[in-house]
């Protein structure tokens, strides 16, 4: 029998249906995930080894749950992933606030109903995706909110006195019985109100103002906090962490491999982009290693961590600086350049938390500071070493571009080339097609002229050749000659030129 079509309490009991609370429900349902060999968080990457077995061994121990972390770890999504462990339905008292369970009812209207109605007390059905509830912690959360209050306008209407338990208006938490339950950010929530949770978690009840009803409420919570909040927001009082069973650490990806994948799957690209702009492997990682600049950037706060937002963004704003630049030139398709970068100094600025030094530099110099460390990073990946090459006292394949510069020549790469320009402009540099060709020679045109102009940008993080930012672009000349030109001493506060943020 389809048990959507039980429709009474008869009917429930006939089919033979067991109830199990929710945290039963989840592990069961794990274990069977699990010796299916299915995957239990989908699209949650580079937890696979940490935080995922942690997690599963919570849930198999029944445990209430603390995600600690800093922010852009993927707390709250794997929060939500959980309901995907719950049945896709159970059966409730139909009309009842609390979805109370036909077999076990809880509240003054479960038991009143089946009191009156026994076997023919009507059922429906829950979807799972209606158990979840999630509340984000704000100082002016009270206890009401979350457990409940009297409701004397319910009062009035009933004509009931306050002594009456029908008088009560349920919180989130009762109205979250039988489902998984998640606060955010718990340390945002003042410490009289985490007293407030004290009972639902050791004694799995809760009691409202003087009632003397106890609402034995079957709940999975999941707590999400950032360790920075223990020290300047606020903290989880002791008591409390002491009744969260299992507290799991969350930490962001430990290679370039794994952030990429993470942006990747994350960004929102339209696909009229992905069909006509190419980004390559080289531009892709050079976002996720701005990010990991950043996490290790003396001008960052490294409590207060650099989300994953900060890639996905960021390359979702590369990916439609190139478009721009694609329409503006009427061209029908085009690939992500160097200077495409500027376009992600906005998406940088805004997801990152600047120490005093970093305040001194200015959140738009710092970004380009990031981007000037990942370009230096980078570059040794591709080309050889040019401080080796000077130790070895080897043949220098740069010699004839940084020749070139010293002669007095200089080039403007700026962000609204058309295709043809961009490569006029990158090919009247001598030496630098034929660095490309000597150790990048099988690739495609547009990499090879990509990695023409990214050459010049790890050239100029070595300090071999100036690079200045122009309003819409870069500009490279010889490092000697900038230093004394009266253009440079003008605009000394606006150019770049070495790894330690010299302007």
């Amino acid at each position: 029998m389809n048990l959507l079509q039980i429709k009474t309490l008869k009917e429930l009991r006939e089919s033979g249906y067991v109830s199990r609370s929710v945290k039963e429900e989840l592990r069961e349902n794990l274990i069977r995930e699990l010796k299916n060999k299915n995957t239990v968080m989908e699209g949650i990457i580079g937890y696979e080894d940490t935080v995922i077995p942690d997690l599963q061994t919570a849930i198999l121990s029944q445990h209430n749950i603390l995600l600690l972390g800093l922010r852009g770890q993927a707390k709250t999504r794997i929060a939500r992933l959980m309901i995907n462990l719950l049945d896709e339905y159970v059966p409730y008292i139909e009309g009842s606030e609390l979805f109370e369970d036909p077999l076990n009812p809880i509240s003054w209207f479960g038991h009143h109903i089946l009191e009156i109605k026994g076997e023919d007390t009507p059922v429906a059905w829950l979807h799972r995706s209606d158990r979840y509830t999630e509340k984000l912690a704000t100082p002016d959360v009270t206890v009401a909110d979350l457990i409940g209050d009297v409701d004397p306008i319910k009062a009035a209407t009933l004509k009931l006195t306050y002594s009456d338990e029908r008088v009560i208006h349920f919180g989130l938490i009762p109205r979250a019985h039988r489902g998984i339950f998640v606060i955010n950010e718990l340390p945002d929530l003042q410490a009289r109100i985490q007293v407030a949770l004290f009972n639902i978690l050791q004694e799995k009840d809760i009691q409202i103002r003087g009632f003397k009803l106890r609402l034995p409420l079957d709940i999975q919570f999941v707590f999400t906090a950032n360790p920075e909040d223990y020290t300047n927001r606020g903290s989880i009082v002791t008591p409390l962490k002491d009744r969260i069973e299992s507290q799991i650490l969350t930490h962001y990806p430990r290679s370039i491999d794994i952030s990429r994948k993470i942006t990747q799957q994350e960004a929102r690209i339209t696909t009229s982009q992905r069909s006509s702009i190419e980004a390559d492997g080289l531009v892709k990682d050079l976002v996720e290693q701005i990010a990991f600049e950043a996490r290790d950037s003396e001008y960052i706060d490294k409590k207060s961590g650099v989300s994953a937002r900060l890639t996905i963004s960021a390359y979702e704003n590369l990916i439609s600086n190139a478009e721009r630049r694609m329409l503006l030139n009427d061209e029908e398709s085009t690939f992500v350049r160097i200077s495409d970068f500027l376009g992600v100094i906005p998406a940088i600025t805004g997801k990152i938390e600047l120490v005093y030094e970093g305040e001194l530099e200015g959140p738009s110099k710092v970004a380009n500071i990031l981007l000037g460390k990942a370009i230096k990073t980078l570059m040794i990946t591709y080309f050889p070493d040019p401080e080796k090459l000077k130790k070895a006292k080897s043949t220098n394949p740069y010699a004839d571009i940084i020749n070139w510069f010293a002669a007095g020549n200089t080039i403007s790469l700026v962000d609204d080339l058309s295709l043809e320009e961009y490569k006029k402009s990158l090919e009247s540099v001598p030496g630098l097609k034929n660095v490309i060709k000597q150790f990048h020679p099988r690739l495609s045109e547009n990499q090879k002229v990509l990695l023409m102009e990214f050459l010049l940008h790890g050239l100029a993080e070595f300090s071999l050749i100036n690079k200045s930012f122009l309003d819409k672009g870069f500009s490279f000349a010889d490092m000697f000659n900038s230093l004394f030109s009266p253009e440079f001493e003008d605009d000394e506060d606006e150019d770049y030129n070495d790894d330690k943020g010299r302007y």
